[in-house]
Order: structure tokens, then sequence, then C-alpha cells
């Protein structure tokens, strides 16, 4: 991975601070793909598909808010929060951020979290969906001292909850992965979104129905019901074929 520059998108609504943040992160190495300034322009530019290897978003956008934007991705895709605000920094890591850089960002900083997005990428699956999912699949959890594999055919779901990723295949298991984009990552389209700590396996899916204010309560194999976000239920039934 290391091989090729990232391809990065900008979303920040402030000219200067968007014009000094393309420049970091071209003189770091990095391919700018798209500068823009608002949340809705970001989930349209991603709408068409073009590939795209991180985002990095400023939290206070208008019409939608950097927050906004990465709950209602299309795909999974490594998001850098952009703040000028450190309480701000702590909600981006709950909404599992891969990292958050404060304003104003300083070349050394974003340095570091190049070397954490790209670390990342290269602990992740291959990005050829070709390759992406044939054969059994296994991920590590925390089994005492060690590690055990666990094979994600028997695992229902996976949550972000008290600054890990779990996931549930019979037991509540700890993974090994700190936030749920990490996760994302490496399961690639073998995981759906159910909201913004809540990642799904389509197959453990046994049933849908309606919940409130356009969102869904799925039932998944083991009895499991989880509500799914708004956002997050057009992909999900997509996946299952009802839409």
């Amino acid at each position: 991975m290391s091989g090729h520059p990232l391809r990065v998108l900008v979303a920040e609504d402030e000219p200067f601070n968007l014009r000094r943040l393309s420049r970091l992160l071209r003189e770091a190495g990095c391919e700018v793909v798209a500068e823009l300034e608002d949340g809705p322009s970001v989930l349209a530019w991603l709408a068409h598909g073009e590939g795209v290897d991180a985002l990095f978003l400023d939290i206070q956008m208008p019409g939608l808010t950097g927050l906004d934007v990465n709950a209602d991705l299309p795909r999974p895709i490594p998001v850098v929060f952009v703040t000028a605000y450190a309480e701000h920094a702590v909600r981006a890591f709950e909404q599992a951020a891969t990292d958050y850089l404060l304003k104003p960002v300083t070349a050394e900083r974003l340095a570091a979290t190049l070397l954490r997005l790209r670390t990342l990428m290269g602990n992740g699956v291959s990005h050829d969906p070709a390759t992406r999912l044939t054969g059994p699949f296994r991920f590590p959890v925390k089994a005492g001292e060690g590690l055990v594999l666990v094979d994600l055919a028997k695992t229902t779901h996976f949550l972000f909850e008290d600054g890990a990723v779990w996931a549930f295949a019979g037991d509540r298991l700890r993974t090994t992965w700190k936030t749920l984009a990490e996760a994302e990552l490496a399961l690639g389209p073998r995981v759906v979104r159910g909201h913004r700590h809540l990642l799904l396996r389509p197959e453990a899916v046994l049933g849908v129905r309606a919940g409130d204010s356009g969102r869904l309560l799925v039932r998944l194999a083991g009895g499991t019901e989880l509500e799914v976000s708004r956002g997050a239920a057009p992909a999900l039934k997509a996946r299952l074929g009802l839409s």
C-alpha cells in the first residue's frame, strides 16, 4: 500500500483552512482528489463511486456536519476529523473516526495521521473485491494473554462500546480493533453499517420490521433485535434485496 500516494478528499468550509490543509497533504505526498466546502457535496461526490483512500472532514460545516457525513457514508472509508475544538475530538472518536486533527494542523501531526492511515490500510485485506470475499474469513479476539481467531460466519454483529470493538459470536468478544472504522476497513463488504456504533453481517439478519422515524428493527440469528438508523437503513435493505 505504501507504494502509491494516498488519495484523499478534503472538506472544509473556510477557504483559507481548506487551501492550507490541501497544501500540507500534497507536501506530505498525498493526492488531493477533491476540495469541497460542505457536507452534502461530499456525499454527492462519493455517490459517483470515485476511488478515495481517506476523507479529511471539518466537523463544523454548513448543511451537514462532518459527523453527519460520517454517519451516512455509502461505503467504509477511513475518516479523519479536523476541528478547532478539543471537545469535538472526543465525539469524533465516539463515532469511530480513524483519527482527528486539531486546528491549526501542523505538518508533524499530519505526518502521524498519515502513518496511522497507511498502517491501517496495510493491515486490511486486499482492496480487490474479487479476492476479498473468497474463502472463510477469521479475525482475532483477545483471550487471556493471547489471541484467538474467530470465524466471521459465526458472528452476527460488531458494536463499538467502552473504547473497543466487540464481536458477537454467541459470546461478547473483544476484538483487536480500536475503532469501527478499522473493523470496517478489514472486513470490507462482508459487513454493512447499522448505525455509527454498529456493523451487521447481512447473512445473519433473519428479519426486519419498521421502527420509529424511518429506522429499522432487525432480528439476528440467535434472537437479538437491534435498531438500524434512518441513514443506514437504505443500504442495508439494498444488501438484503428488500429495496
